[in-house]
């Protein structure tokens, strides 16, 4: 048990969310993920938490354990053709996965994914959290329009506003 990342998780306030993302960052967030759909016939989950829950870090849960759960809890697998992608941010270990349904993993492989989730971690750790994430949705919306380019019928099948947990 780590009890420095546990101190760390837990004496990190909700409300800093508000500081990295604050309103106009997380409207700017909802309005690229609005038009990146337009490009593809994919769906966007972006999802930001201060820091684990205590029982998660009783159990060690990494950043991806919990994501993989967010994905579940957001239920980003909920589209017509397995391609919805969740963008999850943890703030206090300034970590950052990209977690694609099946209907996508099938095309796109996770090196990919990695790549884009190292960029934007280096770009929050200099604090450019708006411009970083508008960035990784755009290299992200390239790929998805590449591999799953948009139909006649381009429902918005999931929400597009950014969830702060």
């Amino acid at each position: 048990m780590d009890l420095k990342r546990i101190f760390r998780h837990l004496s990190l306030p909700q409300w800093r969310i508000g500081l990295a993302f604050p309103k106009r960052v997380l409207h700017a967030i909802e309005q690229a993920i609005a038009a990146s759909e337009k490009n593809h016939d994919a769906e966007l989950r972006f999802a930001v938490e201060a820091g684990l829950p205590l029982a998660a870090l009783l159990r060690g849960q990494t950043a991806r354990q919990r994501a993989v759960g967010v994905f579940a809890q957001l239920r980003v697998w909920d589209t017509e053709h397995n391609s919805g992608v969740l963008i999850y941010v943890q703030l206090v270990d300034r970590k950052v996965e990209l977690l694609a349904d099946r209907g996508i993993n099938a095309r796109v492989p996770q090196e990919e994914w990695n790549a884009i989730c190292h960029r934007l971690e280096q770009r929050y750790r200099k604090g450019e959290f708006e411009q970083g994430t508008l960035a990784a949705i755009g290299e992200i919306t390239a790929h998805l329009a590449r591999h799953f380019p948009p139909g006649e019928a381009n429902p918005d099948e999931l929400p597009n506003r950014p969830v702060t947990l």
